[in-house]
């Protein structure tokens, strides 16, 4: 490689890096922001020009979430639900997935197709007839409300087929010689080979359960079943909000999810990557 060359592609990987480093910090600077707010005093949280460092980090902030709060009764609310509608999305979502991909039944192709038409439909299309359903069946104000309509996703049938879709028909094919049926093969063959599929749809799961803002404010109002999204909600005042126990509660709620995405975030971008390719 001559000089020239070489200069022009380190050109190009220092331009690639700075724009990259733009990004990260455009990406962190809120949450940095939401960090120094929950420390700092409220004549600083709403200062103009803006105080970014507080002068002294006012760490009682966050005992005052848990005197204006049930925080603790939010996150187990939250846990409950978040891992409950994960496992069932997983299974439902998997079986879906599976019979779309590997499995031959008239209509297939009409059905998929029709499923995937719900991704097109914006979501709050859906508030009026789930939360009537939610109604009829008696379930407003309990944590069924908030679980069962997040059971099942076509985002995640569609992620899971494409996994499926990429295994070799020879291990099927072997698996039927040996005498398995439908369901062991998917249980005890085509499952562990999707792994990663499984985790990217685990955590997409995960993140959109524990934000969801909307779907528990409409369905809940009693705070013994809040999540903590739409119990953070109710710090916010009328006539006057306390920002710093806002972001002192917002902090709280997000810690646990950017440590999952931190340990998981190998297969995350695993999981993400190999969606759709070719094995």
């Amino acid at each position: 490689m001559n000089t020239k060359s070489y200069r022009q592609k380190s050109l190009q990987i220092g331009f690639v890096h700075l724009i990259l480093v733009l990004g990260a910090v455009i990406m962190v600077t809120p949450f940095i922001w939401m960090f120094l707010t929950s420390v700092k005093t409220l004549g600083e949280s709403t200062a103009i020009p803006p105080v970014f460092f507080p002068k002294s980090f006012r760490w009682d902030n966050y005992a005052k979430v848990f005197v204006n709060l049930p925080f603790f009764t939010f996150y187990w609310n939250t846990l409950i639900t978040t891992v409950v509608k994960v496992v069932g999305q997983l299974i439902i979502c998997s079986l879906a997935a599976y019979a779309f991909a590997r499995i031959s039944f008239p209509g297939r192709h009409f059905f998929f197709i029709l499923m995937l038409s719900v991704l097109m439909v914006p979501g709050q299309v859906f508030l009026i007839p789930q939360y009537m359903i939610m109604k009829d069946m008696g379930w407003l104000n309990s944590l069924t409300a908030l679980i069962v309509p997040g059971l099942f996703s076509a985002f995640g049938t569609f992620l899971l087929r494409q996994f499926f879709m990429t295994l070799p028909h020879e291990l099927e094919e072997a698996a039927k010689l040996d005498g398995c049926n439908q369901f062991r093969i998917y249980w005890q063959i085509m499952l562990p080979l999707a792994k990663s599929g499984m985790i990217a749809l685990a955590i997409f799961t995960m993140l959109w359960s524990w934000n969801d803002l909307m779907w528990p404010l409409i369905v809940n109002s009693s705070p013994d079943k809040m999540v903590l999204s739409a119990g953070i909600a109710f710090l916010e005042g009328e006539h006057k909000t306390n920002y710093t126990i806002i972001m002192a509660g917002s902090m709280m709620a997000i810690l646990p999810m950017i440590v999952i995405f931190f340990v998981f975030q190998r297969s995350f971008i695993q999981g993400i990557a190999f969606t759709g390719s070719k094995s």
